[in-house]
């Protein structure tokens, strides 16, 4: 195995040249794991990425786990082999190790759902960047401005799920963790010298004690498609039919909802009125789900006005007039 390029060799400007990007390791037995949580055990920070299949998957699931250790080795987990990544369990929890990551609550909540871990030390490279009044916040970018490399982003909505991966998607994976600790060393400079790093800490606090994600919906989750709670009661209901007859669907044929029906077609299927035609609306895709729709509208349509759902309200807070002022000069 060939140790990778140092990153940090890339001239500015010039994109990141992943052929010359050698993966340091696959991880796909217990035991390289295990070597790999021991290595990383004697280290002060590693950089951390996942890769998931959200977008081409029912119940998504983190496929990939991207690790670099601070002398930029870069190893790949193969979690569609290893279930179990309890080696790495006391490093991440270890808050005398920095983890480094970019955009971590994505991360963090899908790794803590699918493999139980906890966070302690995170660095959030996307934070810092925020805090340091950045105008663009992508890992691209702030990798782009602070150690003048430019990362692709070709790769970034692959189905992970697949193997093999190509030696173009090894090293997509790779490059994304591979600045993460030289990023983590420049911006907590940055942030000292403004007195901003204990903001940084406590965001990623923050961070690090967000619940697990969930793998199933709420059942008022219909409420959180953009434009629903402009509905009036009896097209809410039909929304909340269409939803649910949309995650079925999606749970029997293993597609992420949004595949089986857009929620901007959600939305015009529900104001409909109950004797419309529903040719106009659906894909040629949907027409032999036809019947499943008007089903699920009908319910919708017969239900009593009493049984008709309505929107949660929550007060406002009535905010002392310092406090309005002060926030108006804050925005």
């Amino acid at each position: 195995l060939q140790p990778m390029t140092p990153p940090l060799q890339v001239a500015p400007g010039r994109a990141f040249p992943y052929t010359h990007l050698a993966v340091t390791a696959w991880i796909r037995t217990p035991e390289a794991l295990a070597q790999l949580a021991r290595a990383l055990a004697s280290g002060r920070a590693f950089g951390l990425d996942t890769e998931s299949d959200s977008l081409f998957h029912h119940f998504e699931k983190v496929c990939l786990v991207q690790i670099a250790s601070e002398d930029g080795d870069c190893h790949l987990v193969d979690t569609l082999v290893l279930r179990d990544l309890s080696p790495l369990a006391p490093l991440m929890a270890d808050p005398a190790i920095v983890k480094v990551l970019h955009g971590a609550d994505y991360d963090v909540t899908t790794l803590k759902r699918d493999f139980g871990l906890h966070f302690a030390s995170l660095f959030d490279t996307m934070i810092a960047a925020r805090l340091l009044g950045r105008p663009a916040l992508g890992l691209a970018a702030v990798a782009r401005e602070e150690l003048g490399v430019s990362l692709s982003k070709d790769n970034q909505k692959d189905d992970w799920s697949r193997r093999p991966l190509s030696p173009q998607q090894e090293a997509y994976a790779a490059a994304d963790v591979a600045h993460l600790v030289a990023l983590e060393r420049r911006l907590t400079r940055q942030l000292e010298s403004l007195g901003r790093l204990d903001w940084l800490r406590e965001e990623c606090e923050a961070v690090a004690a967000l619940a697990p994600a969930s793998r199933r919906r709420e059942a008022d989750a219909y409420l959180s498609i953009k434009g629903a709670r402009r509905l009036p009661p009896r097209a809410l209901a039909a929304l909340r039919e269409l939803v649910a007859w949309r995650e079925q669907r999606a749970e029997q044929i293993d597609l992420p909802p949004f595949k089986i029906l857009g929620n901007e077609a959600l939305l015009r299927l529900a104001a409909l009125p109950a004797d419309a035609r529903l040719a106009g609306v659906l894909s040629p895709r949907l027409r032999s789900r036809e019947t499943e729709i008007r089903e699920a509208l009908a319910r919708a349509h017969a239900l009593d006005e009493a049984e008709l759902p309505l929107l949660p309200r929550s007060p406002r807070p009535i905010l002392p007039e310092p406090v309005s002022r002060r926030c108006a000069r804050l925005k």
